[in-house]
């Protein structure tokens, strides 16, 4: 897992618990063919990923039985799950438009691929491990929520892109802060990371962003949401709360929650 701190890193308060950074790069052109075939170009790595998922599984109850024992995930575990959490990022960015490059057919960082997952290796409570489940369920319940939100509306954003040829910035905020939650989720149930997910509406309210920021190519670290990136991602809140309330949209759980022990 990567603790290098590279471009836009948000620095870390003494005290304070690292959380899982995304880093995806400003939005730029898009390939208007490849908008339009996203989803059908996509479908041989959901295939991968649902194999992985199942695999996931005993790996997750492995590690969780490992961390109450010696206060962390085994490595191999570790580096399993981080390549899991990595692909399926990598996956659901592509899926969502916030990259026009399909990602590898592979669980190790690809070097020079756009979309990367930066973790921190942590030695874990062992009463959070125990009790991880019931805790994450805020954390899951609004990552559901607002990722069901986002769907609801995402036949609008391919259609917005598809015409534009890129995706507007403020649509690229409220999209990339979806992702970004839901990778914390993730990390969060399988165990690489002891940070609680949060952040969802960016990163300028907290004390340590503001702190030495370095400037570069990216465009998550550290995410600062306009005001119409906010209202967007309320706008998701509130579809994914009348959908679930209705029963027309099911929240949908991340395939790394569905690992989970």
């Amino acid at each position: 897992m990567s603790t290098s701190p590279g471009f836009g890193t948000v620095p870390l308060v003494p005290g304070a618990e690292p959380l899982p950074e995304l880093e995806v790069p400003p939005p730029g052109r898009q390939n208007r063919l490849t908008v339009l075939l996203r989803l059908l170009l996509l479908l041989p790595h959901a295939v991968v990923l649902v194999v992985l998922s199942l695999v996931s599984v005993p790996v997750v109850v492995a590690a969780w039985c490992g961390a109450l024992l010696i206060g962390r995930a085994p490595d191999r575990l570790e580096r399993w799950l981080a390549g899991f959490l990595g692909y399926e990022t990598r996956l659901s960015a592509s899926a969502m438009l916030l990259t026009d490059r399909l990602p590898p057919f592979a669980l190790e960082r690809p070097f020079g691929y756009p979309v990367q997952v930066r973790l921190h290796s942590s030695a874990l409570n062992r009463f959070a491990v125990l009790f991880r489940l019931p805790l994450v369920l805020p954390a899951a319940l609004v990552c559901a929520l607002v990722t069901a939100g986002w769907w609801a509306v995402s036949f609008v954003t391919w259609l917005v892109v598809l015409a534009l040829g890129r995706m507007p910035l403020p649509l690229f905020g409220a999209s990339a802060a979806v992702l970004r939650y839901r990778m914390r989720v993730g990390a969060y149930v399988l165990l690489l990371s002891s940070a609680y997910p949060k952040r969802l509406f960016g990163d300028q309210g907290s004390v340590d962003s503001a702190i030495g920021v370095v400037r570069g190519p990216s465009g998550t670290r550290p995410l600062f949401l306009g005001a119409s990136a906010k209202m967007l991602l309320g706008a998701f809140l509130v579809l994914g709360v009348l959908g679930w309330a209705g029963g027309s949209v099911r929240p949908m759980t991340p395939p790394s929650l569905e690992a989970s022990p």
